[in-house]
């Protein structure tokens, strides 16, 4: 393994200056390091990939330096777009460093979102024709690839892709900054909410913890798996999913269980639910300002006042709550709600070690859930 410490350093002596992206799992002990040691000036937690590249176009623009971006190998699809028509050698010839963290490597079990997106990582970097390097977890060998990385990305004008394997960090374990003290847990939150939702309701949830904790929430109270669509990857997608399925079955309670994190990928969303107006389409995020799924980096979701932003897209109810009994009302209040309509949550930051993971496949999720979309309210 090569430290996190080493790898920051070397790209810093190398004229590296501005860090930006949206964190990963596979690189949250270099990301993690990134947080405590970049000044704020020099690093960006951004809502989602694409936006860190245009920071990183902006910072080459204003300074002629260097910046990493750095995101999963699923952030390659946000990418595409500014890396081709904006950073590429045959439009404004920008030269970046991108730092992908490689899910789903072929021959490395990984979750099944992952597993097309890591067979296919090298041959999309190779039809966007982005040279690139995978990155050696020895540390010498490491530093030599950085190097090379770094010269290319200068001489040749161009994004140059540092690809990272799983275990290539050692750990690093970031200063925790004081969090909220909420009275809940996400999953406690989970467990009021779908003790509160009304029969023939369904639930679109977003990627990660959020639809991990829902699955064993419904295990544990011995209920169909088909009442949620239980959303892999494709992050920030889950309200979009959710309203195509509340416009077909306007009869039916539809609701989205969001993330701060996923919200904030795809913020303008919003604007387009708020004046479509499903009148049936309820929008719930729980919010602990983080991506707890891949290591806890911090988002801005805290300082975000996201009720307000939606009733300004058009949502026509906005709600809030921190603690169960304020939860309740709230949902007594939002299910009886003309949507589109919102429920902000503030809940803890941080999952239980032994939570598991959905026991079905994505396919026999989707179709349990289409099973029962077929069947009257």
């Amino acid at each position: 393994m090569t430290d996190p410490a080493r790898v920051f350093d070397q790209l810093e002596r190398h004229g590296v200056g501005f860090f930006s992206g949206v964190p990963d799992s596979l690189l949250k002990d270099f990301c993690a390091y990134v947080t405590d040691h970049a000044p704020s000036e020099n690093h960006v937690i951004t809502a989602n990939e694409g936006a860190a590249v245009g920071m990183a176009v902006g910072y080459h623009l204003a300074t002629d330096g260097l910046a990493l971006v750095y995101m999963q190998n699923s952030g390659l699809g946000n990418v595409v777009n500014p890396l081709l028509s904006l950073a590429d050698v045959e439009v404004f010839s920008i030269p970046m460093i991108l730092m992908v963290g490689w899910r789903g490597e072929p021959g490395v079990k990984d979750e099944p979102q992952h597993v097309k997106q890591g067979r296919v990582t090298l041959a999309l970097l190779d039809a966007m024709e982005i040279p690139y390097v995978i990155l050696p977890s020895e540390p010498e060998a490491a530093e030599s690839e950085i190097s090379r990385a770094v010269t290319m990305a200068r001489e040749k004008s161009c994004p140059v892709a540092l690809v990272v394997r799983k275990g290539t960090f050692s750990p690093y374990r970031r200063k925790q900054a004081a969090d909220l003290d909420q009275p809940m847990s996400r999953e406690q939150a989970i467990g009021c909410l779908v003790e509160e939702i009304e029969p023939g309701a369904v639930v679109v949830s977003t990627t990660g913890m959020i639809s991990r904790e829902l699955f064993e929430v419904r295990q544990q109270r011995g209920e169909e798996a088909g009442r949620d669509f239980l959303t892999v990857g494709s992050m920030g997608h889950a309200s979009s999913i959710a309203f195509g399925v509340a416009s077909r079955q306007p009869d039916r309670p539809v609701y989205c269980f969001d993330g701060d994190g996923a919200m904030l990928m795809h913020l303008g969303s919003l604007a387009v639910l708020g004046q479509a107006a499903p009148a049936n389409f309820k929008h719930i995020v729980l919010n602990n300002g983080s991506h707890d799924s891949v290591g806890g980096q911090p988002t801005v979701g805290l300082a975000v006042r996201f009720g307000d932003i939606a009733r300004a897209c058009g949502y026509s109810h906005i709600g809030r709550a921190h603690e169960p009994k304020a939860l309740r009302k709230a949902m007594a209040e939002l299910r009886d709600a003309r949507g589109p309509a919102l429920l902000e949550i503030e809940v803890r930051k941080g999952s239980r070690d032994d939570l598991g993971r959905p026991t079905s496949t994505p396919l026999q999720n989707k179709e349990a859930f289409m099973r029962l979309l077929r069947n009257a309210v």
